[in-house]
């Protein structure tokens, strides 16, 4: 193996998004997708992000409310703060206001945060306001891993609508592996894209550090003495539980089903994460097959 990653590629796109590709060469066969595939489920699952959690507005008490002087309802609302991208360099709970008067549109631009916090698309749109009345608007951002759903979120007695937050910084990782001609060689080719919070480098350099602390773990032999009085009882084969088994919808079933999962083996190799960007896997059936699994095999994906 070379001493590292070779940084030999980087496109920013008009959102903001990062893609950046990496290249890891002298590996011994076989070594590409072992690496790739643990950097991929780090980078995707275990890098920090940070996101709007919830929002609060007068007189609004649940996300199906409507205001007069606003074009969207509230949960329209919800879904377009949904998509602005933050930085935040601590992980303390944060607060932002929206306070403007129309008519007009209203960006990510328009949010005032309490403490320094970078919004990378301040040009996300939000609503449009029909009137000249002001409308003031108070949120909430948190940092954390992986998507939370909003009943996750809302903590007892808060008075803020909770909003679901993608805390993915990631967005995609892929990777090929090339062999080297007449070397019993190969290398990696690694491309991450990012939201724009994190550059791909520094995501890379994380999830490596990542797996590094949580091997370095394992590698002590001090647990692993053999003891000659201890009984040990064979492995039993595993036995094949079908998806079927959950009982779903026709709809969460047939997209399970079109992505290669077939039992219950197949399904807890996915992450929660990974669950919820199946292709029209949508939130109601994420959590029919997160409740499934639990009620019928006491099972919960992380």
């Amino acid at each position: 193996m070379d001493e590292g990653f070779q940084f030999f590629n980087l496109e920013i796109g008009e959102s903001g998004k990062k893609t950046g590709h990496f290249l890891l060469q002298a590996l011994d066969k076989n070594q590409s997708i072992t690496i790739g595939n643990a950097l991929r489920r780090v980078l995707l699952s275990n890098i920090e992000g940070t996101a709007i959690t919830g929002l609060k507005i007068e007189n609004v008490l649940h996300e199906f409310s409507i205001l007069p002087s606003l074009r969207e309802d509230i949960l329209e609302l919800m879904l377009n703060l949904k998509q602005v991208i933050l930085k935040k360099g601590t992980k303390s709970t944060f607060y932002g206001t929206i306070d403007i008067q129309g008519p007009g549109i209203i960006t990510a631009n328009a949010i005032k945060f309490s403490e320094e916090v970078d919004i990378i698309n301040p040009n996300q749109y939000l609503a449009t306001l029909t009137s000249d009345e002001w409308l003031k608007i108070e949120l909430k951002g948190e940092t954390g891993f992986g998507y939370s759903f909003s009943e996750e979120l809302k903590p007892e007695n808060s008075k803020f609508l909770p909003i679901d937050a993608a805390f993915m910084p990631v967005l995609s990782v892929n990777f090929n592996t090339k062999k080297e001609r007449n070397k019993n060689e190969e290398s990696l080719i690694l491309e991450i894209t990012t939201n724009g919070s994190i550059s791909p480098e520094s995501a890379l350099s994380e999830a490596s550090n990542k797996l590094m602390s949580w091997f370095s773990k394992l590698t002590s032999t001090q647990n692993l003495i053999y003891q000659e009085e201890q009984i040990v009882l064979p492995v039993k084969q595993k036995e094949v539980i079908l998806i079927e088994e959950l009982q779903l919808s026709v709809r969460a079933y047939n997209c399970l089903k079109r992505k290669g999962i077939n039992s219950i083996e197949e399904l807890v190799t996915y992450t929660k994460d990974e669950i919820c960007e199946i292709k029209n896997f949508g939130k109601k059936s994420a959590q029919e097959v997160f409740q499934s699994l639990k009620d019928k095999f006491d099972i919960t994906l992380v």
